[in-house]
């Protein structure tokens, strides 16, 4: 096994100037700027609204689309009973790098279910969203899809999250579940 060593094409002339890379540039900044201003001057009269005016979002009033497939907070799913899908077998956090999924396993009064748990805490403070937990899954039980993106927090206590939040994402600790009546 050798090193292989590959030489570069040769520049032309044309190529060394930089003009043409130049001149591609500043026709791509210039036509983002005068559509960008023309697309703003139509929104302030009125006209246009449907058709967005700049590339960016303008964060905090406008949200950027995000991917379904980005990992953001966890939730666990459940049954068609109400009763969560988690068996305790403890995979996730086994294979967790990151050591932040706390599982306590308890008897389920079902015979044809082995285990629950009775309590299933996951630090936000020490995860690092590799996805780990959910592959290891067997009963498709734990998943990455709520698009929460809020994970700050003023203290290191309302970064864990219990089973509550995890079984209805969107609430927190001091929040109470709404149930439908």
């Amino acid at each position: 096994m050798g090193i292989i060593v590959k030489k570069r094409p040769e520049l032309t002339w044309w190529d060394k100037i930089y003009l043409p890379a130049v001149a591609e540039g500043l026709w791509i900044t210039s036509s983002h700027f005068f559509r960008n201003m023309f697309f703003h001057t139509m929104h302030l009269v009125g006209l246009f609204k449907d058709v967005r005016a700049a590339a960016t979002y303008q964060y905090p009033e406008e949200s950027r689309p995000t991917s379904p497939r980005l990992r953001t907070r966890h939730r666990l799913t459940k049954r068609e009973d109400g009763s969560p899908r988690c068996v305790a077998c403890m995979m996730c956090e086994t294979v967790c790098p990151a050591r932040c999924i706390y599982i306590v396993a308890g008897e389920h009064p079902d015979p044809n279910i082995e285990k629950v748990p009775v309590s299933f805490d996951i630090d936000l403070g020490k995860c690092v969203y590799c996805g780990y937990c959910v592959e290891a899954c067997p009963e498709d039980a734990i998943r990455m899809d709520t698009q929460l993106h809020s994970i700050a927090a003023y203290s290191r206590e309302e970064m864990m999250l219990d089973m509550n939040e995890l079984l209805n994402p969107g609430t927190t600790k001091n929040q109470p579940v709404k149930t439908s009546a």
